[in-house]
């Protein structure tokens, strides 16, 4: 199943510049493994010791936030929008 996955420009390193990939997965765990074995690298920048997803990395399936779905366990279809959002912070 093909996913979009939308990229942010200090991610697009790993990606050849690209600012969306194609993405395959059931879940969001299952799309950042695979994205991670076409990317080296992009699992570490977007997850932590623990595995799970940083807390300065904001996410949504079609806009909306994983965190207030199922995580990294949130389940994906085919066509669906994944955005990595980088938070920002500042005054």
């Amino acid at each position: 199943m093909s996913v979009l996955v939308k990229i942010p420009t200090p991610l697009r390193s790993l990606t050849q510049n690209k600012e969306s990939v194609d993405g395959d997965g059931a879940s969001l765990q299952q799309l950042v493994d695979g994205l991670d074995a076409n990317y080296p690298g992009m699992k570490t920048r977007l997850c932590d010791e623990t595995g799970a997803l940083r807390r300065f990395i904001n996410v949504y399936i079609n806009g909306e936030d994983v965190r207030f779905l199922d995580g990294l366990q949130s389940p994906l279809k085919q066509g669906d929008e994944v955005s990595i959002v980088p938070a920002v912070a500042g005054g």
